[in-house]
C-alpha cells in the first residue's frame, strides 16, 4: 500500500487494483487554515457518515466497503474540477455575496438570515486551496465540464440534497447546505470523495430560528468561534499581506463540544451507536 497524499482531513493510500484507501483523521481546518489541535472521534464519525450516506443515496458512488472504524476503500476515478454546492437556506458566504451584488436571488426571496430559500440553489465552486464560487458560463468557458455534464451535476446534486434533507429532518435536523464532489468512472459521472459534517451545515430543528446565527452540529462551531474572536479577520489580513495565517489554539471546552456534537449528529441521523 503506497501513501499518496495527506489532505486537510484524509490521508490517501493507493491499494492497487484501481482502489484507494481513505484514512479519516481527527484533524480540523476552518477558513482554509489547518489547526494543530485535533477533535477526538472526528475521524471515526466522518468515516462512518461517509459509509452511511453512500449506502443511502440512490446514485452511483465510488464507495467499495468499510475497512476499519476510520478507513474506507473506494474506487479510483478522475475527479471533476468543480465542487458541487447546494444551498437550501440563506446563510454563510451566500449572504455577503448577495449583499455585494455578486449573486442575484429570485425576486421575492426572503433575505432574513437563515431563512429557507424558495428552492435549493446549485452554487458550484472551483477546486483550489481557497474555493471560489464560479458561474455556469465560466465553467463552460474554461472547459471544466461540458454543458450536458453541468446540467446533470446541477440536477443530481439537488436531488441528493433533497434526499439527505428528508433523512436529516426525520432525525430532528435541518440540512442547510451541502458540498459534493463527482468524478468520471468508466466514462460515467460518479459521486466521490466523502460526505459528512465537514461537507454540510446541520442545524437542530428544536432551536432553529431565522434572523440569527444557528446552533451547529458540524464544523461551523469552529468557524463561529473564530469569527466571534476576530481570527477570521486576522486570517484575511495575513493573506492580503502575503503571509500564511497562524491557527490559534482551540479552547478545550470547544473541542469537547465539537466531539459531542459530531457524535450526536451521527447517532441521531443514522440511529446507530458510534
Amino acid at each position: 500500500m503506497e501513501f499518496l497524499n495527506s489532505g486537510k482531513v484524509k490521508d490517501i493510500y493507493d491499494m492497487g487494483n484501481d482502489t484507494l484507501l481513505f484514512n479519516f483523521s481527527n484533524r480540523v481546518s476552518a477558513y482554509d487554515v489547518k489547526f494543530h489541535d485535533e477533535i477526538p472521534k472526528k475521524g471515526q464519525v466522518l468515516c462512518k457518515f461517509a459509509q452511511f450516506w453512500f449506502e443511502q443515496l440512490d446514485v452511483e458512488t465510488h464507495f467499495v466497503k468499510a475497512h476499519s472504524d476510520t478507513e474506507i476503500i473506494v474506487k479510483k476515478m478522475q475527479m471533476l474540477p468543480i465542487e458541487c454546492v447546494v444551498r437550501g437556506y440563506f446563510y454563510g458566504s451566500m449572504v455577503n455575496r448577495w449583499k455585494s451584488g455578486e449573486i442575484i436571488l429570485p425576486e421575492g426571496t426572503n433575505t432574513e438570515l437563515a431563512t429557507k430559500l424558495p428552492t435549493p440553489v446549485f452554487d458550484p465552486t472551483t477546486k483550489s486551496e481557497h474555493d471560489i464560487p464560479i458561474t455556469k458560463e465560466d465553467i463552460i468557458k474554461q472547459n471544466l465540464v461540458t454543458i450536458d455534464d453541468y446540467d446533470w451535476l446541477s440536477e443530481k446534486s439537488i436531488q441528493i440534497y433533497n434526499k439527505m434533507s428528508l433523512i436529516a429532518d426525520a432525525a430532528g435536523f435541518i440540512l442547510a447546505d451541502l458540498k459534493l464532489e463527482f468524478g468520471k468512472l468508466d466514462g460515467k459521472i460518479t459521486l466521490g470523495d466523502s460526505i459528512g459534517p465537514d461537507e454540510y451545515r446541520l442545524w437542530p430543528k428544536s432551536s432553529y430560528s431565522p434572523g440569527k446565527i444557528q446552533d451547529a452540529y458540524d464544523k461551523q462551531l469552529l468557524r463561529d468561534w473564530l469569527t466571534e474572536h476576530g481570527y477570521h479577520t486576522q486570517f484575511e489580513k495575513s493573506r492580503a499581506n502575503g503571509q500564511e495565517p497562524v491557527a490559534p489554539q482551540i479552547p478545550s471546552e470547544l473541542i469537547q463540544k465539537m466531539t459531542d456534537r459530531y457524535v450526536a449528529a451521527y447517532e441521531r441521523t443514522t440511529g446507530l451507536s458510534l
